[in-house]
């Protein structure tokens, strides 16, 4: 007798549009006002030196004062992440040109607050974010969607789930992007990315040593992993309700990092800073109260690292359109 081999896991295909274009118009009708909250805030260029500062001086302060390497690992993670996540929301920000008037001009404000993160991530996220709004769950076009064979990899184990996640820096740095061949990988933004990178990180080695940057590089990585705040990733896209695509989370971390969980009102709103999306939410509760949301990243981070329900596979995906196929395709 033969066995019965169960079913390999898959995404959940749709062919339905894009969920936030529609409810942006049905939200603006009902309340125009919402308009009123469209625009920049310069403060977030503020926070940015703030952040960066604070960053580099506790990490130069450890060093001056030998603290030994648990030390520095234990302030990555306890301060050090929340820091570096806040400045991922305001890089965030700048990729929505959302604090300075000018593109050129928000980019080079990403990098600056790319110096405490060290790796060069700021011009590389805006170029595929920009695409992760308006392809949401188009793999090939959506970076943000994980690969086949990750999320064949990680499965339901709790321990490739910690593993993966652990390294999700890796993941979003080297294995997402490409799988995108719509844009370059590397252009001359990226290239000044990385150039500016190395040149803040030269000082800070040339005088206090390494210890610094280590503990820029664990707080970076504490705070796209298996962290509080590392949970938010994975609050934005993963299914929790049948049919929903995106997800928001309306708990307290929320004012250490910049709302970053009000992602449905964002998908709806992106030109809405940071420092407003509480409001949009606000003007239109019945839109708003009605979708899954999430309370806590902490509880959140738990069932996701063990409950065997949990996989990567639990993304709906739509297919690329047929006339971007032919462009991808020539550019080939």
């Amino acid at each position: 007798m033969r066995a019965v081999t169960a079913p390999m896991p898959a995404f959940t295909p749709t062919e339905k549009p894009l969920p936030h274009s529609e409810r942006a118009k049905q939200i603006l009708a009902a309340h125009p006002d919402v308009r009123a909250l469209f625009g920049r805030d310069r403060r977030s260029a503020l926070w940015t030196v703030l952040l960066v500062a604070c960053q580099v001086a506790i990490g130069c302060a450890l060093a001056v004062s030998d603290a030994p390497w648990w030390a520095i690992v234990i302030a990555a993670y306890g301060f050090g992440a929340f820091a570096n996540h806040a400045l991922f929301v305001l890089i965030h920000d700048y990729t929505h040109n959302v604090v300075f008037k000018t593109a050129r001009a928000n980019r080079l404000g990403s990098i600056f607050a790319n110096i405490a993160i060290v790796f060069p991530a700021a011009i590389g996220f805006r170029n595929h974010h920009l695409l992760h709004h308006k392809y949401l769950g188009m793999p090939g076009l959506d970076a943000d969607v994980p690969t086949p064979g990750e999320a064949r990899w990680v499965g339901n184990s709790w321990w490739r789930k910690i593993l993966w996640l652990g390294m999700f820096w890796a993941v979003e740095a080297l294995v997402r992007p490409t799988t995108v061949t719509a844009i370059r990988t590397v252009d001359r933004w990226v290239v000044f990315n990385a150039v500016s990178m190395a040149a803040a990180m030269a000082p800070i080695v040339w005088f206090f040593g390494w210890w610094p940057v280590a503990y820029l590089c664990l707080s970076t990585l504490f705070s796209l992993g298996v962290h509080p705040v590392g949970a938010r990733s994975i609050q934005e896209h993963f299914v929790f309700s049948e049919g929903q695509e995106t997800y928001s989370y309306y708990g307290p971390l929320n004012k250490l990092s910049f709302n970053m969980g009000y992602h449905n009102e964002h998908h709806d709103f992106p030109h809405v800073p940071w420092s407003r999306l509480p409001a949009v939410r606000a003007c239109a509760p019945e839109f708003y109260d009605r979708l899954f949301y999430h309370r806590s990243w902490t509880k959140l981070l738990l069932h996701v690292l063990f409950s065997r329900e949990f996989r990567l596979h639990n993304r709906i995906v739509r297919p690329m359109p047929e006339y971007k196929k032919g462009i991808i395709a020539r550019r080939r």
